[in-house]
């Protein structure tokens, strides 16, 4: 790039004003600017905007710079150009060559610079927006996370010294730890923590949705894959152009700072992570409320209550795995820490007598909405969803307060409260792509098939021919069996995405969208040629390349990839009945009978699903 972002010109001091609390005399601090965030999932989203345009990026700790994504800066018509000297942009997916671009006019927190400069590379980094907001912003100052509350503050301290700077805590328990000392060139917050006793280094990364461990630091704690209690959890996506398997695995201790969290269950991979043993993700972050005092290379937090780490492992038999940790708070306090399995929480956001955070009440409705989605991505679907009631009474006419509440009560099983919810939204704003989608799924749920076509029929023409979302409709149409229309829309999402860690996905999925309509058999050969050259022990990928096989009469490939597949993912049912149709059609009747009666006592209707594309013993 050709200079830095002058963060200080984008947030200046003209918001200034002093930190209530328990802080040293004569300390103070003066408020930068604070960003409002909304959680969409485990996302922290806030809104900016472009050259006028509103765009939303999110927030993350863990990139060294802000970022827009290729797509977001086609979209956008930004102009991007290479830069005088190589930059490397690193994530857990691995690693994406980088070029800037100049926004004219960029606005956040209603603050406005002109001629910002942006990194542009890697993936898209999902929850809707065009990319990150990264370190040269978030070092402004010092930075309090309150995700629980859905903000981010930055501070500027004056004459604090050594002082305690955990101000919302007052009398009850925080903890403190060292961090390293962070430059432009390596900005990143970084800390030591302990995973059964093994001293580890921990970096604190709000874009990363869950908090995950390096597989060779596992090891180093006495988890492997192999493990007792160990369960598959699908595959991470980063700013990289591969996925990382991922596994959760029990683990005795997790200890930072004053604070430990027993008996718990961690998320670990083989990612890319150089400088660090561990991502802290936004799990964390919101079980916490976190000041980053660069001012002093120190990192206070205190524990809101309920688990840390949010786990959704979701291994290949679409398991998932519950997280049971909670944490005994840090000992800065003259209580001291809570005896074994107690939830000691600290102050300023320790939930109060109805679980609620402590903290400002919301005033209106985007307050309501921030802390709502908060509770949701917490799974605290109760007070997730009286917030966004609260929101949606103050605001009855923004459709986003109707979806966001409508999907809090789908993670509360609530189906047709949400389908209300999104029929209202959908009132109010006819072309809103989320509402769409959610309400497709739930139709097709339901089997509503053609309804739900028509809400995805409707996406399609609201939605940029590049766009990202384009990736998850293709999936959608081939669940709701337009077979053409998916690969439509994977014809459109895989030229725009050329460095996206989902390509694997996408090449499977048209793979198999043709292989089951039995058409441009050569062509889905090649997609699924490439999901196995992206990663060679993909089951689904072999899966599909096996049923294109076996459509092309070529048997004994086929038979080479289901039992690949099946290597993998023994239960695979759609495998072993491809096998059983391969073995059948070769005069091994026998045995082809056994394959396919395993695959239909795991999944009793396949034989009928087979027959409805042609696939006859």
């Amino acid at each position: 790039m050709k200079g830095r972002v002058s963060v200080l010109t984008l947030l200046g001091v003209s918001l200034v004003t002093s930190a209530g609390g328990a802080l040293a005399a004569g300390c103070t601090l003066a408020k930068l600017t604070e960003l409002p965030v909304t959680m969409t999932g485990l996302r922290p989203v806030v809104s900016a905007k472009i050259n006028g345009t509103d765009a939303t990026f999110i927030a993350d700790s863990g990139a060294f710079y802000s970022l827009i994504t290729p797509n977001a800066a086609a979209q956008l018509g930004l102009r991007v150009q290479p830069l005088s000297y190589e930059l490397t942009l690193y994530g857990t997916g691995g690693s994406s060559r980088a070029m800037y671009t100049a926004v004219k006019r960029f606005t956040l927190a209603n603050i406005s610079l002109s001629n910002a400069e942006f990194a542009v590379g890697g993936s898209d980094v999902g929850a809707g927006t065009v990319g990150l907001i990264g370190q040269n912003i978030l070092r402004a100052g010092d930075v309090e996370y309150d995700l629980a509350n859905g903000t981010i503050k930055l501070w500027r301290p004056k004459d604090c010294g050594k002082s305690e700077l955990a101000y919302w805590a007052g009398d009850k328990p925080y903890s403190v730890i060292d961090i390293e000392w962070a430059s432009f060139a390596s900005p990143h917050t970084k800390g030591v923590a302990y995973v059964n006793g093994a001293k580890i280094t921990v970096m604190f990364d709000t874009g990363a949705a869950q908090s995950v461990l390096k597989l060779r630091a596992a090891e180093r704690a006495g988890i492997t894959p192999d493990s007792n209690g160990v369960v598959q959890a699908g595959y991470s996506h980063g700013l990289g152009r591969r996925g990382v398997q991922t596994w959760v695995a029990p683990f005795s201790s997790f200890k930072i700072g004053d604070e430990e969290v027993r008996n718990t269950r961690l998320r670990f991979g083989d990612i890319s992570l150089d400088t660090a043993d561990m991502l802290i993700g936004a799990d964390f972050f919101l079980s916490h409320r976190v000041y980053v005092a660069s001012s002093q290379r120190k990192l206070y937090f205190t524990y809101n209550g309920g688990p840390v780490f949010n786990l959704n492992a979701v291994p290949l038999s679409v398991q998932h795995a519950d997280e049971p940790g909670t944490a005994t708070a840090g000992t800065n306090t003259p209580q001291g820490p809570g005896a074994s399995g107690d939830t000691t929480a600290g102050g300023g956001g320790a939930p109060s007598a109805d679980g609620t955070p402590a903290a400002a009440t919301p005033t209106d409705a985007a307050d309501f909405s921030r802390r709502g989605t908060a509770f949701a991505a917490r799974h605290d679907y109760e007070h997730a969803i009286a917030d966004l009631t609260r929101a949606c009474e103050l605001g009855p006419n923004e459709p986003q307060y109707f979806y966001q509440r409508g999907m809090a009560r789908l993670g509360n099983r609530q189906p047709f409260q949400a389908m209300t919810d999104f029929d209202q939204a959908l009132k109010l704003k006819p072309d809103d792509v989320p509402s769409l989608i959610a309400r497709s799924e739930l139709r097709l749920e339901g089997r509503d098939v053609s309804s739900a076509a028509a809400d995805l029929d409707a996406a399609d023409r609201a939605v940029p021919k590049d766009a990202d979302v384009r990736l998850g409709l293709a999936g959608l149409y081939a669940r709701s069996g337009r077979f053409e229309s998916a690969i439509t829309q994977y014809d459109l999402w895989l030229p725009a995405h050329y460095e996206d860690s989902r390509r694997i996905e996408a090449f499977i999925g048209r793979c198999r969208a043709r292989a089951l309509l039995g058409q441009d058999l050569p062509k889905a050969l090649s997609d699924c040629n490439d999901a196995v050259r992206l990663n060679p022990k993909a089951p689904r990928a072999l899966d599909s390349r096996g049923l294109v096989r076996l459509r092309m009469g070529d048997f004994d490939k086929s038979i080479a990839d289901y039992d690949a597949a099946l290597t993998v993912a023994p239960r695979f049912a759609w495998s072993l009945y491809g096998r059983g149709l391969d073995e059948v059609r070769k005069g091994m009747s026998s045995k082809g009978q056994a394959d396919m009666a395993a695959a239909t006592a795991l999944q009793p209707a396949i034989a009928n699903e087979a027959r409805h594309f042609g696939l006859n013993p």
